[in-house]
């Protein structure tokens, strides 16, 4: 099922043109956790996109909860994310 989230995930953040994504399934480190009840899942995203350029982190991390959005809380409780304009060379 976490697999399944997670390709939503990458579908969903296409349109950011990312140069790089990473989306780190982090659910299990939450066994337990209230927001785990029911299956909902963790995760981490790391995106890099020439869209963030300029932005703040605030306004970077908005455009990434923009395209998930609907998909919180379940069946994703939590999106802990990286988000740089330029991928570390």
């Amino acid at each position: 099922m976490s697999a399944d989230r997670k390709t939503l995930l990458e579908t969903r953040l296409q349109p950011l043109q990312a140069t790089h994504l990473d989306i780190i399934d982090e659910s299990h480190l939450h066994a337990g956790h209230e927001g785990s009840k029911g299956g909902a899942s963790h995760f981490r995203v790391h995106i890099w996109s020439p869209q963030f350029t300029g932005l703040s982190t605030l306004a970077r991390h908005r455009l990434v909860y923009d395209r998930v959005h609907d998909l919180m809380p379940y069946p994703i409780h939590a999106l802990a994310i990286v988000a740089k304009e330029n991928f570390p060379s």
